[in-house]
């Protein structure tokens, strides 16, 4: 796969993972899509910040909400945006460089290659070897499916909310008021 170099990248529905390569004695970034790889002289972490940013929240926040989601508060998992399910995990502290980050969403299946790699599949049927336990992939896909479980939760129940109170007692009470109303101007009517 041909890599382009670019000044800045955003994460987006397409991005697999992003993980940091040495390139001219600096720390740059390739981001691996389904079908297409970026080279990008940020670091990781700083795509992911101005990812998050891309989408209108700031890096900071996205931590906090996911502490305050699932009550975690080592290697978090982030939301970049949850409309388009653009969920990422963090494969060691994301303030190591070599911390890879994977999209959630994009992973198929993974396998223990060793007691410090495993192979991630993807769901385009590409294959990745990460120099991580397999236990570690699979506890951080765990913790960001239940993030992502936990945000859908919030956003069902509130949607409820909103159905429930603009269907409440007062509209009830107002249909109601309506058609005694209808009855009275019926009764008048006839009369």
């Amino acid at each position: 796969m041909k890599q382009t170099q670019i000044e800045e990248y955003e994460i987006n529905a397409r991005t697999m993972f992003v993980e940091p390569v040495v390139y001219g004695g600096k720390i740059y970034s390739r981001a691996v899509e389904l079908e297409d790889e970026f080279l990008s002289p940020f670091k990781p972490l700083d795509i992911i910040k101005n990812s998050c940013l891309y989408y209108g929240v700031d890096y900071e926040s996205r931590k906090r909400g996911t502490r305050q989601l699932i009550g975690y508060s080592r290697k978090l998992s982030i939301i970049i945006e949850p409309t388009y399910h653009i969920y990422f995990f963090p494969t060691v502290s994301p303030q190591l460089p070599e911390c890879i980050w994977i999209a959630l969403e994009h992973v198929e299946c993974y396998r223990r290659i060793s007691a410090q790699k495993a192979m991630v599949i993807f769901r385009n049927k590409q294959s990745y070897i990460f120099p991580v336990s397999a236990s570690t992939i699979e506890s951080q896909m765990l913790r960001t499916s239940f993030l992502k479980t936990k945000l859908m939760q919030r956003i069902e129940s509130n949607g409820k909310k909103v159905f429930y109170s603009a269907r409440g007692p007062e509209s009830v009470n107002a249909l109601e008021r309506s058609l005694e109303y209808d009855a009275n101007l019926k009764d008048e009517n006839e009369s």
